[in-house]
């Protein structure tokens, strides 16, 4: 039996067999029949795509595009960048055909879907804006001579910008959520740039061609649906539930071929719920376990710190779900919440696992970029090396879980299950931005203005 190849592959002068798929396609120019072939396959250190080209026989014609391979992210991405100096105008920037761009100041936006996807830098941003604003600028001199004065004017603006004489702010926000900017101090803290996340609204995901089955009309279908088995209230208990491993089809994360995933309902003693999930991908080998959990938002955010000085504490448990950002402030670093997703595991377990994300190559390339100076790589190695030290119980650090969802946790020292003397438990009000990430947009505009 042949072994089961990914479905999305990296790309290989060297591959015998790309497995391209040829699907007979009309033509745009000749309105005959051409030839379209598909190659799924994946850029490194960046995403799964579908390499698209098209040939007619019959006139010549030939068109070639690239789409993306990889699902829409769960929830959009808004970055605000305040741009203080030329280091920040060399800033990578990755973004999408959905990314709209915005300079405060100039009171300047580049609608979503105006350009194309690229990667480019900050200052790319501005010198491609500044040549589409002079492109008709010789004709509109000589017909709309005060809008060419205007205009005029405002690209002095932006060059003058460039210069970082004074500071500017830029806002990135892309509905699909494959929008980045590099943090040229990572794995610090990035203290010019912030990152929002955010529910999509009805129209938005409209925009992105995501529509549910009742607003497509297949309601009836999905009754129908032999795979699915309707449950009646009070069928099942809560104990023949936790009993129970649960199994979906799914697609892997990593090369999106069809997987497996198990998942199952356990009870944290002195917390709540969880759902636990775990998929392997026998196409490539790739590993995920997540956690969710099984209870909705609490009324209040919650931040817990806990003080990690001996090799007991690293045998805690800890619960950090999907929405819970992590800090250790005596290393400057600060992991969003999305980043390492929900776990389920040991305080020296989601240390290891923050050290393997920064250790992973598409990690440090999205960080530092293809070029690396040697004194980045000379920082890198160091912080690496005081994560070690973390590790191995040299350095005493806090470590410290933001949940605006409420739903994180660390195991107490207690029996009863009460904070012990180094753990710090505090309850807060949300933000209107931190309800407006977690889908929670029924507050009041007092409540937005107060935040």
């Amino acid at each position: 039996m042949g072994t089961t190849k990914p479905l999305f592959r990296d790309i290989n002068a060297d591959d015998p067999d790309p497995e391209t798929t040829e699907i007979e396609s009309l033509c745009m120019n000749c309105h005959k029949t051409g030839m379209t072939r598909l190659l799924l396959t994946k850029i490194p250190f960046y995403k799964e795509i579908v390499v698209m080209s098209f040939t007619c026989e019959h006139c010549g014609y030939q068109n070639n595009e690239i789409q993306s391979g990889t699902p829409v992210a769960e929830k959009g991405v808004r970055f605000t960048l305040h741009v203080k100096s030329q280091e920040d105008l060399n800033r990578t920037v990755v973004k999408s055909d959905y990314t709209s761009i915005k300079i405060l100041e100039l009171d300047f936006e580049i609608p979503a879907k105006s350009q194309k996807g690229e990667i480019t830098t900050v200052e790319g941003i501005m010198n491609r804006s500044i040549l589409g604003l002079q492109q008709d600028q010789p004709i509109r001199r000589i017909q709309h001579s005060e809008a060419a004065e205007k205009i005029d004017e405002f690209i002095k603006k932006l060059e003058q910008l460039k210069t970082v004489e004074k500071p500017f702010t830029l806002m990135i926000e892309d509905i699909s959520g494959n929008s980045f900017i590099e943090n040229p101090n990572a794995p610090k803290v990035d203290e010019n740039c912030k990152v929002h996340y955010f529910v999509r609204s009805k129209d938005q995901d409209h925009e992105l061609g995501l529509y549910t089955k009742e607003e497509i009309g297949a309601e009836e279908a999905r009754k129908e649906d032999s795979l699915l088995y309707p449950v009646k209230e009070g069928e099942f208990t809560l104990e023949d539930l936790e009993g129970e491993v649960f199994h979906f089809p799914t697609n892997c994360s990593n090369c999106q071929s069809p997987c497996e995933t198990n998942i199952k309902l356990t009870n944290i003693p002195h917390f709540k719920e969880v759902l636990i999930m775990a998929t392997t991908c026998d196409a490539c080998g790739h590993k995920t376990n997540e956690v969710k959990s099984g209870c909705g938002v609490e009324p209040k955010g919650l931040k817990i710190k806990v003080k990690v000085r001996s090799k007991d504490d690293f045998s805690r448990d800890v619960l950090k779900s999907e929405t819970c950002s992590l800090s250790i402030p005596e290393l400057e670093l600060e992991v969003g919440p999305y980043a390492l997703g929900g776990r389920f595991t040991t305080v020296e377990g989601i240390i290891q696992a923050v050290k393997e994300q920064l250790l992973d190559s598409k990690c440090s390339v999205h960080m530092f970029g293809d070029s690396v100076e040697a004194r980045t790589k000379e920082q890198y190695q160091e912080f690496m090396k005081k994560f070690d030290d973390v590790l191995d119980a040299k350095i005493p650090v806090t470590l410290v879980l933001d949940d605006p969802a409420g739903n994180s946790y660390i195991q107490s020292m207690r029996d009863d299950g009460q904070p012990d003397e180094g753990l710090r438990i505090e309850h807060y009000e949300r933000s209107f931005e931190q309800n407006e990430e977690l889908g929670l947009n029924d507050m009041k505009t007092e409540d937005y203005d107060s935040s």
